[in-house]
């Protein structure tokens, strides 16, 4: 098969991307949950700490940086399945890592708009993790053609 190393290639990409990914989102959900002490520390312009109170920081009683960290440990857990040979086929596992990829990006890209236009201040985490959605969502872009059964 010739398109399947480079889709490994992508889904390792979308594992360590996630992983990392994760690691920014349960540092501020440890902040936002009140496990590390003192206030989160973002430079000189304090973006952080407004942008972590602000009331877009929670959809309901669920802070965003739990909803970033239940999505990239998803993600990592799919493009790793993704790695096994019994699921490398898989379309619906595609669908599955293209879809969370593409459902991370829009909500990034809403999240990085509050910031940019309703809250105007920047958490420099928040971009970083918009970073790194945006880069696991253009490793998931070849999933679209596993999941419409092209690649053969």
């Amino acid at each position: 098969m010739n398109d399947h190393p480079p889709l490994a290639k992508s889904r390792m990409g979308v594992a360590l991307l996630s992983l990392a990914g994760g690691f920014v989102a349960f540092y501020l959900l440890a902040h936002n949950l009140g496990l590390a002490g003192g206030p989160i520390q973002c430079g000189e312009n304090g973006g952080c700490g407004v942008v972590q109170s602000s009331r877009w920081a929670s959809v309901g009683p669920v802070p965003v940086s739990g909803i970033g960290l239940a999505g990239y440990s998803a993600l990592f857990v799919l493009s790793l399945l993704g790695l096994q040979t019994r699921f490398a086929e898989s379309r619906p596992l595609a669908l599955l890592i293209f879809g969370g990829a593409l459902l991370g990006f829009i909500f990034t890209a809403w999240l990085t708009y509050l910031e940019a236009v309703v809250i105007r201040a920047w958490c420099r985490y928040c971009v970083a993790s918009a970073a790194v959605m945006s880069a696991v969502f253009l490793l998931a872009l070849p999933e679209w053609r596993r999941m419409r059964g092209a690649a053969s």
